[in-house]
């Protein structure tokens, strides 16, 4: 019996990466979708999965595996042989490495290819024409990654000189705009797809801030430390010391769920209000300042008066303080 042609599509939700799927179902071809997970992805739900990715496989009605790499990527992240973006994005780095795994996956699986959703042009880091070389010479993928919307743009790859895949068929859209990919997904019926943009952490302005403070101060940070960058205000008390203050009260029970055993935690109670975590205080230090600035923001800015804050390390040796609020230019002096 024939082997059928299997491709592997790494298939992150977005547009580009569905309609890039439906070219190469149309011409026969078992798919398998593959998404990469990790802890800066913007749309991850609770059980790690892609919620985008989920989406498009169902719609697509492909089979789709999701990895989680965020451990791993903590080394790209902190060595990026191809530097960062506009935030602390490393994107070819990233590229490069998801590429690779997806290499791994594509040997695993028994498919004879990769394909993405890729543009030509779309992104200004990853999508150029010298990055996109980079990144498959790179990955060691030259000549298995192919590029459905804009293949045509660039040499055939194995699939298509062995007559696996219809080069024919096959486009050669560029550019920022997506009117190409739009025009496509009303004529294959995909009516329900994402925004086009992005959904990396690190190319955001604030979270990019946090990742190079942590960088700065902590280079031998951790996946804990990453997850705590995600939430609430941050303060830097000393070069080994951080306070994050809880903004809300779904806040409160996310910082208090990434809580490590050295971590002091502060709840105000009277007024209620946030919970905030005290990280890298191993003697006790900066309490009464991180009881202060909990204080400020249980009473809201411009009011005064004390907060009974709750404070532990272990909820079994719980204290209370009294605090009133940080003054404001003190703490501006302290945010991250």
């Amino acid at each position: 019996m024939e082997k059928k042609t299997k491709a592997i599509g790494l298939l992150s939700g977005g547009l580009d990466s569905i309609v890039a799927a439906r070219l190469i179902l149309d011409q026969g071809i078992e798919v398998e979708a593959l998404n990469f997970v990790t802890a800066f992805c913007t749309c991850t739900s609770k059980n790690s999965g892609c919620l985008a990715s989920e989406k498009a496989a169902d719609q697509l009605g492909i089979p789709l595996k999701v990895i989680d790499v965020s451990e791993e990527m903590l080394d790209v992240v902190k060595k990026p042989k191809f530097g960062y973006g506009s935030g602390m994005n490393p994107c070819l780095d990233c590229r490069i490495f998801t590429f690779k795994k997806a290499k791994d996956y594509m040997r695993e699986s028994g498919a004879d290819f990769i394909f993405t959703g890729e543009v030509l042009g779309q992104r200004p880091m990853s999508q150029r024409r010298e990055a996109m070389n980079i990144i498959e010479r790179e990955s060691g993928l030259k000549g298995y990654l192919l590029r459905p919307l804009c293949a045509k743009l660039f040499p055939a790859t194995v699939a298509e000189e062995k007559g696996i895949v219809d080069r024919n068929k096959l486009l050669v859209i560029t550019g920022r705009s997506r009117k190409g990919q739009m025009a496509l997904a009303k004529k294959f019926d995909i009516r329900d797809y994402p925004c086009s943009s992005g959904g990396c952490l690190l190319t955001d302005k604030g979270f990019a801030q946090r990742m190079k403070d942590l960088m700065k101060y902590k280079p031998d940070f951790g996946l804990p430390d990453v997850l705590l960058l995600k939430y609430g205000r941050h303060f830097r008390m000393s070069a080994a010391v951080k306070l994050v203050v809880a903004r809300d009260e779904g806040e409160n029970f996310r910082l208090a769920a990434l809580k490590n055993t050295s971590d002091i935690i502060f709840h105000a109670q009277e007024p209620l209000g946030p919970v905030s975590i005290l990280r890298g205080s191993a003697d006790g230090e900066f309490v009464t300042e991180a009881a202060s600035i909990t204080a400020r923001y249980a009473l809201g800015k411009g009011n005064s008066g004390e907060v009974k804050i709750r404070y532990f390390k272990n909820p079994n040796e719980e204290r209370f303080v009294k605090a009133g609020p940080c003054g404001e230019s003190a703490m501006e002096e302290r945010r991250v």
